[in-house]
This record gives C-alpha cells, structure tokens and sequence, in this order.
C-alpha cells in the first residue's frame, strides 16, 4: 500500500511541474506602428522567443484611476 500511495505522489508532483511549466510567457512590447489591421511590436531582446504565425494576446496598459475619498 505504501508503494501504491509513494507512486501516486510522485506522479502528483511531476504532473504539477509539468501544468506550471506549459503557461505562456509575459512579454511587454511597444506598439510600432498599425496600419489597417496590423500591428508592429517592439518586444526587445525577447523577440526571438516568438516564431511567426505564433497566437498572442495583447492587452492594453490601463490608466491607474484615482481614489475614491469618502467622509
């Protein structure tokens, strides 16, 4: 039984090494320039872990809204 329960952890602990190593990088870039529908990026010395056709997702830098002060 304790061969059984020793193998289930171990399995556990690779597959969880494994799911967190599969997320996706953040990259932050600057916007270049657009024309129509495509956009320049500026990603800097980490463009060369992106290959072309490769899928992004793009999210815009909010501006930080000022407190809410009440009495």
């Amino acid at each position: 039984m304790k061969k059984v329960t020793s193998l289930l952890a171990a399995s556990l602990f690779f597959a969880a090494i494994f799911t967190t190593s599969v997320y996706a990088a953040t990259l932050r870039c600057t916007v270049e320039k657009v024309e129509g529908n495509v956009v320049t990026l500026d990603c800097g010395d980490k463009a060369v872990t992106l290959e072309a056709g490769t899928e992004v997702k793009v999210k815009t830098a909010r501006a930080k809204t000022a407190a809410i002060e009440g009495c």
